[in-house]
């Protein structure tokens, strides 16, 4: 691995979206584990919890405690998700470095998931920005505008609904404003144009390309908004946070064959790929049963692969 500066950032959600979308409860000690083994592999951004109440997510009663683990491991930012203003000062009283606040570009699906409006979000996250400015003024803050390429309730999503909603969360404040694939319903030339007009309106708040695998396009979607200049991927190691009822679909895009495709592209990320397939050991001993996925980690990296070559 050479000391070059990585081409793209890789953010990691599986502690996060992975742990929070599968019913058992890893414990905490295999958390530290989990996260210690990311950090190991060279991941420079980790989303390790959400600050929701436990009775809603048990999975995430442990977040103030998992954010002090991570953020014992020096030289990378600690994040973590807050849906209200009270998430956020959870999240800032335990010392993330960067928030995100989901926003759904769909109406329908921004009052089912958070009982709010559109608009009520959007005011949900200024109240938020004035809370950082004043608490700390140095933790970032990011929108993820979830449903933006399409909604299981309504269907279609208008791309001027989403233009419209990063414009609203621009002005509110927030460091980057990203796009979130949440029902796995983008294609490539979807995510081009969406990523290209959403860049001329918000220009370099424009934030990270969070896809999903549900209809086996992930990856192509990811290299799609890469072509239009996006250098922000959420990924999840082994894909973990799929849908129990359609096994190896519907989870995040599996950061171990993302990060394969942008290393044999010659595109460096920062990550050592042997070190990132070993870090399904401790997932797999802290979730025992639980399916993870990888094109990458079943086939072996190809004979005479060598990381930090472009290779043809």
């Amino acid at each position: 691995m050479t000391a070059r500066e990585p081409e793209v950032l890789i953010s990691e959600v599986g502690p996060r979206d992975g742990l929070q979308s599968v019913r058992a409860v890893m414990a905490t000690p295999d958390k530290f584990a989990w996260i210690t083994a990311l950090h190991a592999a060279g991941i420079r951004e980790i989303e390790v919890a959400s600050f929701v109440p436990a009775k809603l997510l048990p999975q995430m009663a442990d977040a103030a405690e998992v954010v002090r683990h991570a953020l014992a491991l020096p030289g990378w930012t600690v994040m973590a998700l807050v849906p209200n203003l009270r998430g956020a000062q959870a999240a800032l009283a335990a010392g993330v470095r960067k928030i995100t606040i989901p926003v759904s570009a769909s109406e329908a699906h921004s009052l089912a998931n958070v009982r709010k409006t559109r608009e009520e979000m959007v005011e949900e996250v200024r109240t938020i920005v004035r809370l950082r400015d004043g608490a700390a003024p140095d933790v970032l803050v990011e929108a993820g505008l979830s449903t933006a390429f399409g909604c299981t309730l309504q269907g279609d999503v208008k791309e001027d609904d989403v233009v419209w909603l990063a414009a609203q969360v621009a002005a509110a404040g927030v460091d980057e404003c990203g796009l979130s694939d949440t029902t796995g319903m983008a294609n490539p030339a979807q995510v081009r144009r969406l990523f290209q007009r959403v860049r001329a309106e918000i220009g370099e708040k424009t934030g990270a390309a969070h896809m999903h695998n549900t209809r086996g396009l992930g990856l192509a979607n990811c290299l799609a908004a890469y072509d239009v200049g996006v250098r922000t991927f959420d990924a999840s190691l082994g894909g973990l946070g799929g849908c129990p009822y359609a096994p190896g679909a519907s989870g995040n895009v599996v950061t171990e064959d993302l990060v394969f495709m942008f290393e044999a592209m010659g595109v460096h990320t920062g990550i050592d790929l042997e070190n990132l397939m070993a870090a399904r050991a401790p997932l797999q001993a802290g979730l025992p049963g639980e399916p993870v996925y990888g094109m990458t980690p079943e086939a072996g990296l190809p004979k005479g692969f060598v990381q930090g070559h472009a290779h043809a």
